[in-house]
């Protein structure tokens, strides 16, 4: 039918051309690129990814095409490639968040950088197409949560990346793949029955899953669309008494995206992602940062952090409850914990990629710490991450009281990482896997992304 949601959407996902993307969005979502491959890089290092690998290995091994993060010379079929990727990716919830929440990137960078492997030699697409390919991803992801209010929160039933993640990868990948506008539909719809995961997962194991997944169904959405495999070609659109994408979302409201051109603004041209500067839920930077400023105050006020001096400590968070986990006992756990982040920010002075190993997770002196932490919920701090603060009170014996607040942590969009701080980041990542030279390297390609003439180069 002409003239409905999934159609507009399908239109657009194959309309696109490289000039629709301005300087603003070209230059966010390199920067969006070059963080999550470091990202995935430091994750290949995980026990989680170990285990996706493996899996992989032990049981597929034709097309073995497309590269692995961190594992030189290993090779995987492109679906199988794009879903072990984004394991990696997710594996200690370090990659890029947006709003409406969701992680944006590693659902769909992984697919591509697996289908530019798949393609012949004479049809690799370039590092523009590539890019291109990217923000109409990013794109798809940000109209569908504009669909609903739930979305503007923290997600309650479905972990977000698993849900418009899962399409996004599919039009990202029907666009490298140069779909027609009926194949790219039928992607979506495609894409739609592969999608979903519980939030009941969060702070386990199986939530990485979530994101290579999303990659993964995506990457297969369109490859099946380009084998002639058709779906609902209504499937975005609100039918009465038949349940679409609307499905996933207790209040769906959709529009018709507009055709790229002049009229045209994408998504992240007025909203940036938010970069994380450590290991863990984003909702733990607004704390981690009040934490760091009270300990400041503590250290000034005491000459030294002293944690006797402490009667009990109060954290101002909004109401959220996989993360309000009073005693975390894994690293998955830890990642998803107010309390948790608060007391080793307050203990250590830092969060780093070493705060969630099992023995800084079981260090007697973090558990006395977390015994004095009280949790209020201020009708004032909304679980939404573009309005929600931390705050950290420390309570002393002596009956004084030093506060520290974070109202917007740096890495957020309205305080973006500065250059030199996401390069650090992605070298301090990537080099826990790959040599200096090689890490470089990518630095340079990403950067000059849109001169490159084969964007399997990456």
């Amino acid at each position: 039918p002409e003239d409905t949601v999934t159609s507009s959407f399908a239109s657009f996902i194959h309309a696109a051309r490289p000039q629709h993307l301005s300087q603003t969005v070209r230059q966010r979502s390199k920067r969006m690129i070059l963080d999550s491959i470091g990202v995935g890089l430091v994750g290949s290092t995980t026990r989680v990814f170990d285990i996706a690998l493996r899996y992989c290995r032990e049981l597929y091994s034709s097309a073995a095409v497309s590269s692995v993060y961190g594992k030189p010379g290993v090779k995987l079929s492109p679906t199988l490639a794009a879903f072990t990727n984004g394991v990696a990716t997710h594996s200690m919830d370090f990659d890029d968040t947006w709003h409406p929440a969701t992680h944006p990137s590693g659902a769909v960078l992984p697919a591509l950088l697996a289908a530019s492997q798949m393609l012949p030699p004479n049809t690799k697409p370039s590092g523009l197409d590539f890019l291109l390919a990217f923000n109409v991803g990013l794109e798809v992801q940000g109209r569908l949560m504009h669909f609903s209010t739930e979305a503007h929160d923290i997600p309650k039933r479905f972990h977000p990346p698993s849900v418009v993640g899962t399409l996004g990868s599919a039009a990202a990948t029907a666009k490298l793949l140069s779909l027609s506008s009926a194949q790219c539909c039928h992607a979506l719809g495609i894409a739609a029955s592969l999608a979903g995961a519980p939030m009941a997962n969060a702070a386990t194991q199986a939530k990485p899953l979530h994101v290579g997944n999303a990659t993964r169904l995506g990457l297969e959405a369109a490859l099946l669309a380009a084998r002639g495999m058709e779906a609902n070609p209504l499937i975005l659109d609100d039918i009465p008494g038949c349940s679409g994408f609307g499905a996933f979302y207790s209040v769906y409201q959709p529009k018709a995206l507009p055709a790229p051109g002049e009229q045209h603004h994408f998504l992240l041209e007025k909203q940036d992602v938010a970069f994380k500067r450590f290991p863990a839920h984003l909702g733990m930077h607004w704390v981690v940062d009040a934490a760091l400023s009270v300990r400041n105050l503590f250290v000034n006020y005491a000459g030294s952090f002293c944690p006797s001096l402490i009667r009990s400590i109060l954290l101002k968070i909004p109401v959220s409850k996989y993360i309000n986990r009073p005693f975390p006992s894994s690293e998955h756990q830890a990642r998803h914990s107010f309390q948790f982040n608060a007391c080793a920010a307050l203990l250590d002075g830092e969060v780093g990629l070493g705060s969630f190993s099992e023995s800084s997770i079981h260090r007697q002196e973090l558990r006395e710490l977390l015994d004095k932490v009280v949790v209020e919920h201020p009708e004032d701090n909304v679980a939404n991450f573009d309005k929600m603060y931390g705050e950290v009170a420390l309570l002393l014996h002596s009956g004084d009281v030093l506060t520290g607040k974070c109202d917007t942590f740096y890495g957020h969009w309205r305080k973006p990482l500065s250059k030199e701080s996401l390069l650090k980041k992605f070298r301090s990542n990537a080099s826990h896997v790959l040599p200096e030279e090689k890490v470089e390297a990518i630095i340079a390609l990403v950067d000059n992304l849109e001169t490159l003439s084969d964007s399997s180069q990456l």
